[in-house]
Protein backbone atom coordinates (compact mmCIF):
# COMPACT_ATOMS: atom_id res chain seq x y z
CA UNK A 1 0.00 0.00 0.00
CA UNK A 2 1.38 3.42 -0.90
CA UNK A 3 1.79 5.95 1.89
CA UNK A 4 0.25 8.94 0.15
CA UNK A 5 -0.38 10.70 -3.13
CA UNK A 6 -0.17 14.44 -3.57
CA UNK A 7 -3.24 16.03 -5.13
CA UNK A 8 -3.73 19.47 -6.62
CA UNK A 9 -5.07 22.28 -4.49
CA UNK A 10 -5.63 25.89 -5.49
CA UNK A 11 -3.50 27.67 -2.90
CA UNK A 12 -2.04 25.10 -0.52
CA UNK A 13 -0.60 21.56 -0.60
CA UNK A 14 -2.89 18.57 -0.27
CA UNK A 15 -2.49 14.80 -0.15
CA UNK A 16 -4.56 11.69 0.19
CA UNK A 17 -2.95 9.54 2.88
CA UNK A 18 -3.40 5.79 3.39
CA UNK A 19 -2.84 3.36 6.25
CA UNK A 20 -3.84 -0.17 7.17
CA UNK A 21 -4.35 0.98 10.77
CA UNK A 22 -4.98 4.33 12.44
CA UNK A 23 -1.37 4.28 13.69
CA UNK A 24 -0.02 3.69 10.18
CA UNK A 25 -2.31 6.42 8.81
CA UNK A 26 -0.85 8.89 11.33
CA UNK A 27 2.73 7.75 10.59
CA UNK A 28 2.15 8.11 6.85
CA UNK A 29 0.57 11.55 7.31
CA UNK A 30 3.69 12.70 9.18
CA UNK A 31 5.98 11.19 6.53
CA UNK A 32 3.93 12.89 3.80
CA UNK A 33 4.22 16.29 5.45
CA UNK A 34 8.00 16.12 5.86
CA UNK A 35 8.48 14.47 2.45
CA UNK A 36 6.69 17.44 0.83
CA UNK A 37 8.95 19.80 2.78
CA UNK A 38 12.31 18.19 1.93
CA UNK A 39 14.12 15.29 0.30
CA UNK A 40 14.22 12.74 3.13
CA UNK A 41 16.37 10.08 1.47
CA UNK A 42 19.69 11.33 2.82
CA UNK A 43 18.43 12.37 6.26
CA UNK A 44 19.94 10.45 9.18
CA UNK A 45 17.86 9.08 12.03
CA UNK A 46 20.21 10.11 14.83
CA UNK A 47 17.94 12.41 16.88
CA UNK A 48 14.99 10.95 18.81
CA UNK A 49 12.01 12.95 20.09
CA UNK A 50 8.96 11.68 21.95
CA UNK A 51 5.60 13.28 21.21
CA UNK A 52 2.29 12.97 23.08
CA UNK A 53 -1.01 14.41 21.87
CA UNK A 54 -4.61 14.27 23.10
CA UNK A 55 -7.73 15.55 21.34
CA UNK A 56 -11.53 15.23 21.47
CA UNK A 57 -11.76 13.20 18.22
CA UNK A 58 -9.54 11.41 15.67
CA UNK A 59 -9.52 14.27 13.14
CA UNK A 60 -8.43 16.74 15.82
CA UNK A 61 -5.84 14.21 16.99
CA UNK A 62 -4.40 14.00 13.47
CA UNK A 63 -4.19 17.79 13.08
CA UNK A 64 -2.75 18.11 16.60
CA UNK A 65 -0.15 15.41 15.82
CA UNK A 66 0.98 17.04 12.58
CA UNK A 67 1.10 20.53 14.09
CA UNK A 68 3.00 19.25 17.14
CA UNK A 69 5.56 17.75 14.76
CA UNK A 70 5.86 21.08 12.95
CA UNK A 71 6.40 22.82 16.29
CA UNK A 72 9.10 20.29 17.26
CA UNK A 73 10.73 20.75 13.84
CA UNK A 74 10.87 24.53 14.27
CA UNK A 75 11.86 24.42 17.95
CA UNK A 76 14.52 21.71 17.75
CA UNK A 77 15.54 22.21 14.08
CA UNK A 78 15.16 18.47 13.44
CA UNK A 79 13.97 17.22 10.07
CA UNK A 80 11.99 14.08 10.96
CA UNK A 81 12.02 10.99 8.75
CA UNK A 82 10.65 8.04 10.72
CA UNK A 83 7.60 7.85 12.94
CA UNK A 84 6.40 5.14 15.32
CA UNK A 85 2.93 5.85 16.71
CA UNK A 86 1.05 4.03 19.43
CA UNK A 87 -2.46 5.25 20.01
CA UNK A 88 -5.55 4.78 22.07
CA UNK A 89 -8.22 5.73 19.53
CA UNK A 90 -11.03 5.43 22.11
CA UNK A 91 -9.28 7.97 24.35
CA UNK A 92 -8.14 9.98 21.29
CA UNK A 93 -4.55 10.09 22.42
CA UNK A 94 -1.24 9.04 20.96
CA UNK A 95 2.37 8.62 21.91
CA UNK A 96 5.09 8.55 19.29
CA UNK A 97 8.81 8.18 18.91
CA UNK A 98 10.12 10.15 15.93
CA UNK A 99 13.60 10.22 14.48
CA UNK A 100 15.46 12.63 12.27
CA UNK A 101 18.50 14.82 11.81
CA UNK A 102 19.30 18.32 13.04
CA UNK A 103 19.57 20.85 10.25
CA UNK A 104 21.56 24.07 10.43
CA UNK A 105 19.83 25.96 7.64
CA UNK A 106 16.76 25.86 5.46
CA UNK A 107 18.87 24.83 2.46
CA UNK A 108 17.51 21.31 2.65
CA UNK A 109 13.89 22.49 2.54
CA UNK A 110 12.03 23.05 -0.71
CA UNK A 111 8.60 23.88 0.75
CA UNK A 112 7.64 25.53 4.02
CA UNK A 113 4.50 24.11 5.60
CA UNK A 114 2.94 26.38 8.21
CA UNK A 115 0.21 24.05 9.51
CA UNK A 116 -2.08 21.11 8.89
CA UNK A 117 -5.66 22.32 8.48
CA UNK A 118 -9.16 21.01 9.14
CA UNK A 119 -10.26 21.82 5.57
CA UNK A 120 -12.38 18.86 4.31
CA UNK A 121 -10.69 16.64 6.91
CA UNK A 122 -12.43 13.30 7.47
CA UNK A 123 -10.79 9.99 8.36
CA UNK A 124 -12.57 7.24 6.42
CA UNK A 125 -12.55 3.48 6.97
CA UNK A 126 -12.09 1.54 3.72
CA UNK A 127 -11.79 -2.12 2.74
CA UNK A 128 -7.99 -1.83 2.91
CA UNK A 129 -7.73 0.27 6.07
CA UNK A 130 -8.04 4.04 6.41
CA UNK A 131 -7.71 7.11 4.24
CA UNK A 132 -7.74 10.85 4.83
CA UNK A 133 -7.20 13.95 2.74
CA UNK A 134 -5.05 16.56 4.47
CA UNK A 135 -4.60 20.15 3.31
CA UNK A 136 -1.42 21.87 4.46
CA UNK A 137 -1.21 25.64 4.77
CA UNK A 138 1.93 26.90 3.00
Amino acid sequence: MKKYEQISHTADLAAVIYGKTIEELFENAAFCMFDMMADLQSVAKEEVVRIEVEAPDLESLLVGWLNELLYAFLDKRILFTTFKVTSNSQACSLQAKVRGQKIDSADRLHTEIKAATYHDLEIKKTEKGYTVTVVFDV
